[in-house]
């Protein structure tokens, strides 16, 4: 009876040592506070070897050196070619010439208004029309104010031509000038031209100009139209005798 109930005992504790020990394959987590997570929440800084940062600042040098002698090379081109400035820069536009030239494929002598030094032309053409079928000569002129007109000469305009050139602006009036009397278009908005139908031409003159500087140029347009019908329109020679 002994025996056996030592032998029951001893069963009975190999079964509780089983049941309450790890098992030998399986690891045992740590559970003390802080361990688990420790090193992946540390950062990481990134080291930098000597040698490629010296490069890195090489680079860096190296540009702005590059940069440096760039401006360097530049500077004196810049320097010995100046912009020409607005108050003392003026083209060698001779209106006079550009029109004596443009006269044969015209079929009309251009005008060359005598404004003495008192207008500037910047630009003096002659336009065939191809766009708009109205071929015209084209001067544009900088004022004593420094403002701008241009004088457009045609001797085929049309209705629709004519309200694209005073860009759509009513008649308000009519204004003299070198003994005409010339047709006053008015935008209301700065914007302004002054039409004359004289000897078989259209002459339009646009621009934001004051009145008066407009009536000086329109004054030397009729001054050439006239000059130019004079020479067109000349008394036949007495016959030899």
């Amino acid at each position: 009876m002994e025996s056996g109930s030592g032998m029951g005992d001893y069963r009975g504790v190999n079964d509780m040592q089983e049941s309450t020990s790890p098992s030998s394959g399986q690891a045992q987590p740590d559970e003390r506070p802080g361990a688990r997570g420790s090193s992946a929440d540390t950062p990481v800084k990134p080291v930098i070897p000597a040698a490629a940062a010296k490069r890195a600042n090489a680079s860096v040098i190296g540009m702005i050196i590059a940069l440096v002698l760039s401006i360097a090379a530049f500077l004196p081109v810049v320097l010995m070619n100046p912009q020409p400035k607005s108050d003392g820069y003026r083209p060698d536009i001779n209106v006079a010439s550009v029109a004596r030239n443009a006269e044969d494929v015209a079929g009309f002598t251009p005008i060359a208004p005598d404004t003495g030094n008192a207008f500037r032309a910047n630009y003096a053409r002659w336009e065939s029309g191809s766009g708009s079928g109205v071929p015209t000569w084209e001067v544009g002129y900088v004022t004593p104010k420094t403002s701008f007109i241009a004088l457009v000469q045609t001797t085929k305009a049309n209705p629709t031509w004519l309200l694209q050139q005073t860009k759509n602006a009513p008649v308000t009036g009519t204004r003299n000038a070198g003994g005409k009397d010339w047709e006053l278009r008015d935008t209301g908005k700065g914007e302004k031209s002054m039409v004359l139908n004289y000897r078989g031409s259209i002459v339009v003159l646009s621009g934001a100009a004051q009145l008066d500087e407009f009536a000086t140029l329109a004054a030397a347009v009729v001054g050439s139209l006239e000059s130019n019908a004079a020479v067109t329109v000349s008394p036949s020679a007495p016959p030899a005798p």
